[in-house]
């Protein structure tokens, strides 16, 4: 199986779908499946567009309303997570995940899914160590500093990430910390000199995400945000203890992202006074990266790492954004079952399935999910994996296809996400915002998060319309 994976879209669908078909004329291959790495920016409508944390000039509709209405159809399976940059709204209506569109599939805030059995797990996001122990707090309308904390990730969700077993691939936005070290970090640096300072320092990267890495130790881990390639292999000691710890400091900056204030002129993204962790003081700048005020900061200490054999080497690999002359795309393969029935030049139909462990982990954590600034205490790792394994049980005997002639009905715990989440419209596309357009998107309460929801027995949470102020 093919799968064809892409760094920071940044709305533009219409020219990622036309390299990837100049790429399978060009080499004479089919691609069965598209993974983008985050600043996917979902904007459905102009209403939507006021929801994305960017300065008024980098607004824009984008491509992905024509596939959201229909007028155009994604032409390969597409998997995608959340960046820094999105209409953190409509994501946040598909927290557990969900269809953006026809053949266009988030994982959600935190998620796994499989494939044709390929396990691909992601995060969204980027991190700030100020939001990591909140809550989901935020809600519509969104001010300055909800418009950015809802897309830093959450300690709820690098947790539930950390029980998962091996997953085959791994996406993120954030970059994890120290990544560098483990590839050409002076051919890095000759491309991007601005990062000598976090690299020495080794405060490039998110510590969470290294912690991840380090746990789940997945054959493939794709990130984007940073606006370079680069690839690295990290080995794995076989005690599960990695040779480079996350350090306490500050990610960096992007100096290869659009360099943007929340006004409309370009400025240097500015460090909040320390707190209690200590930090660098001054970062590198990234002219190319559409940085925020407030959205790098202090770093906390990753999760701790589990000990279970698994894979010993992860492949990493950063990928561009779409533009011209950038690398911004990679193919790769990768074995399946359903290979075999594949005829060459031929497009698979991908299966694409709900993972039975993590809708364990999701149910096994669901007491713990706050909707408010305020965490709950965690379990310890032995009782949250004891949790899950009592979990597993019951998604093996109550989660199944409900179409009696599904070849997957009779497999315990395994159901087809189309059996239970279709796509629908829980919004207007452009055109219908009236004299609305410059004002926030109200909430929606999205019908496939309801099912979700209904298929593991558990609150829907996301239901936000009580609340919503809009």
């Amino acid at each position: 199986m093919k799968i064809a994976v892409e760094g920071c879209s940044h709305g533009a669908l219409d020219a990622i779908y036309r390299y990837l078909r100049d790429l399978e004329a060009r080499h004479n291959y089919v691609v069965d499946a598209l993974l983008m790495c985050g600043d996917f920016q979902a904007i459905r409508n102009h209403r939507d567009m006021q929801c994305m944390a960017v300065p008024q000039k980098y607004r824009q509709l984008g491509d992905f309303h024509k596939y959201y209405t229909g007028e155009k159809i994604a032409p390969v399976l597409t998997i995608v997570i959340g960046g820094n940059h999105e209409a953190s709204n409509y994501m946040s209506e598909l927290y557990h995940g969900g269809w953006l569109a026809p053949n266009i599939y988030f994982l959600g805030h935190a998620g796994c899914i499989q494939v044709n059995g390929i396990r691909i797990a992601g995060a969204s996001g980027i991190f700030k160590s100020s939001d990591f122990g909140h809550g989901l707090y935020e809600r519509l309308p969104y001010d300055h500093g909800s418009m950015r904390s809802i897309y830093h990730i959450r300690e709820f969700n690098v947790r539930r990430l950390s029980l998962l077993s091996s997953p085959d691939i791994f996406l993120s936005h954030d970059w994890p910390q120290s990544i560098e070290r483990h590839g050409d970090t002076q051919g890095l640096l000759r491309r991007k000199p601005f990062f000598r300072q976090d690299v020495q320092t080794g405060n490039l990267g998110s510590p969470p995400l290294m912690g991840l890495l380090r746990t789940l130790k997945p054959k493939w881990w794709f990130s984007a945000h940073l606006h370079v390639r680069f690839q690295a292999t990290v080995q794995h000691d076989p005690s599960g203890i990695g040779s480079n710890s996350p350090s306490t400091t500050s990610p960096p900056q992007n100096p290869d992202e659009i360099a943007i204030a929340d006004d409309d002129f370009d400025a240097v993204e500015l460090q909040n006074p320390p707190i209690e962790v200590p930090r660098l003081q001054t970062a590198s700048n990234n002219p190319d990266e559409i940085t925020l005020e407030e959205e790098e900061e202090e770093v906390i200490q990753a999760p701790p790492i589990a000990h279970r054999p698994q894979p010993s080497v992860t492949n990493f690999l950063a990928l561009d954004k779409c533009l011209p002359k950038r690398d911004f795309m990679e193919v790769i393969d990768m074995p399946t079952t359903s290979d075999e029935f594949t005829m060459p030049g031929q497009r698979c139909t991908p299966k694409l399935t709900f993972d039975p462990e993590w809708l364990a982990i999701t149910r096994a954590f669901h007491p713990f999910f706050s909707t408010r600034r305020r965490q709950a205490d965690y379990p310890d790792e032995a009782t949250a994996r004891a949790k899950v394994a009592e979990e597993i049980e019951w998604v093996k005997s109550n989660v199944h296809n409900n179409e009696s002639n599904s070849s997957d009905a009779s497999l315990p715990g395994i159901r087809s996400i189309l059996d239970c989440q279709t796509f629908v419209q829980s919004a207007p596309g452009p055109g219908s915002e009236g004299a609305q357009k410059n004002q926030q998107s109200p909430w929606y309460t999205n019908p496939q998060t309801a099912a979700f929801c209904d298929m593991l027995d558990i609150p829907n949470m996301i239901d936000f319309s009580s609340d919503n102020r809009a």
